[in-house]
């Protein structure tokens, strides 16, 4: 175990952990002195976010979340650098929603969105409970405003987020008062930025990409990994079993066709 772990250091599993919202995260909690472990499935992703964090604050492994050896063994890994988990946050997926017409979507590229959310979270959440309830620790799953509502030819997608969202009551149910579970909805999330060196984007975003939501703007990273800090603090004692979508109002919004 590492000797730079001590009662009061938090630590935290991040699926996912080396771009997009997972990276934004990622930063957001070292920044605020956490110990991050993350896993990912881009191996020059997981490289970057080394190069961008000290040793003893990050923990990087290229695994994935749906490979239930890979899981096991790196919680073994966690075990022997920290020794504890304050959280889990299951953000691990694909993040395109789009499967084209149903009628042709294959059972393999089904699973590719099953596989990867729905039992990723399964696979992460049950190797994590023994650290977590020595902790009193929480697990936040990602799940999606695409699970509340839809898009056409995004059933994988919203199967997958939607069956988080049941997770979630039903394990803060099974885990209380141990451990507390709670999910988050992001809507429209700009990532563009938060990707490894070879994809990273500018956004440019519209007048019309603002009016959308009613705070006037797209939402940031940040956003989420704000949330995620309070929902894993003391202050959120009193919730578990919930989902919060964070969208700017979005989905609150009626859009006429035009």
């Amino acid at each position: 175990m590492s000797t730079s772990s001590s009662c009061d250091t938090r630590v935290a599993l991040i699926t996912g952990g080396a771009q997009g919202i997972g990276r934004g995260i990622t930063d957001y909690l070292i920044a605020r002195d956490w110990r991050v472990m993350i896993l990912d499935i881009d191996d020059e992703a997981i490289e970057e976010m080394r190069t961008r964090h000290d040793v003893e604050r990050l923990l990087a492994i290229t695994a994935s979340v749906s490979d239930e050896t890979a899981v096991n063994e790196a919680f073994e890994r966690l075990t022997q650098w920290q020794g504890r988990l304050d959280l889990l946050v299951n953000n691990g997926g694909p993040a395109d929603p789009y499967c084209g017409p149903l009628e042709s979507l294959s059972l393999e590229r089904w699973h590719h969105w099953l596989d990867n959310h729905l039992t990723g979270a399964f696979l992460c959440s049950r190797a994590a409970i023994p650290l977590l309830r020595r902790a009193k620790g929480s697990i936040i799953h990602m799940a999606s405003t695409r699970a509340l509502q839809s898009e056409p030819e995004s059933e994988g997608y919203a199967a997958s987020k939607g069956g988080l969202l049941a997770l979630t009551h039903a394990m803060a149910t099974s885990l209380g008062p141990d451990i507390r579970v709670n999910a988050i909805c992001p809507g429209w999330i700009e990532t563009g930025e938060h990707q490894k060196a070879a994809n990273r984007e500018t956004p440019v975003h519209s007048d019309t990409d603002r009016q959308q939501h009613p705070v006037g703007r797209v939402g940031h990273p940040d956003d989420i990994a704000a949330l995620v800090a309070f929902l894993a603090g003391p202050e959120a004692g009193f919730i578990t079993g919930q989902h919060f979508p964070v969208d700017g109002g979005m989905t609150r919004k009626m859009i006429y066709a035009e």
